[in-house]
């Protein structure tokens, strides 16, 4: 018999987690200590959301949704180690942190045209390597040969605090309880949900920051990171 030699998989790290349990902070700052590229997957998903609200398509029907999505021209560039998302040619990147488009990107993420039409996207860019991408599916379904999974958890009051004051900075006041009840309700979705639902991957390594700093978060995954 003969032996086929191992398919080498360029270094990527895959960091899954419910909303607002600092994702997207901790893959950055991951990112920037090892001088690779943060892909944020959550503003793909966000910016179809954004598009959708923008054209009034919120609650159209999903075929004339998905045609939506096929002609939108959804694309990464890769700018200072991070991703912009660009419907063709304008950035919409510091325009998709609403609640809004928060609570329409948890719906639309279960359409599978969406899934198809932004897999190819997610899995071009980790296939130039040295890649940290977040999100909710990444090691069970994006990348699944990832180096490293981190499975991201956070007391739902800690990571509502969290979110309150993301919001906050962009000029959004709600009340802490309002918040709360916003990501219990996506946490229930994300897991329930048919289509590719939040999962812990079977070899991921699970992490609580809660009483954590994201320095303490880094550090704790740099030295889990095979050398």
């Amino acid at each position: 018999m003969t032996e086929h030699p191992l398919v080498a998989h360029p270094p990527t790290i895959a960091i899954d987690g419910p909303s607002a349990s600092g994702k997207s902070t901790l893959a950055r700052a991951v990112a920037r200590t090892l001088g690779w590229v943060h892909a944020d997957t959550g503003s793909l998903y966000r910016s179809i959301a954004y598009s959708l609200i923008r054209s009034g398509l919120e609650e159209a029907p999903d075929e004339i949704r998905c045609r939506h999505v096929l002609a939108l021209g959804i694309r990464y560039v890769v700018q200072d180690g991070g991703t912009r998302v660009f419907l063709g040619d304008r950035d919409v990147s510091s325009e998709l942190r609403t609640e809004e488009v928060g609570r329409l990107a948890s719906s639309v993420s279960q359409l599978p045209c969406v899934r198809e039409a932004l897999l190819r996207t997610q899995r071009d860019l980790a296939d130039k390597g040295h890649v940290v991408m977040d999100g909710r599916d990444i090691g069970t379904i994006i990348l699944p040969e990832a180096t490293l999974k981190v499975f991201l958890v956070a007391d739902p009051k800690v990571r509502a605090e969290r979110r309150r004051m993301e919001l906050e900075s962009n000029g959004v006041s709600l009340p802490l309880d309002a918040v709360l009840k916003e990501i219990q309700t996506r946490d229930s979705n994300d897991r329930n949900r048919a289509l590719a639902p939040l999962v812990k991957a079977p070899d991921a390594l699970e992490l609580d920051n809660s009483r954590m700093t994201v320095e303490e978060s880094v550090r704790w995954i740099l030295e889990r990171l095979p050398r």
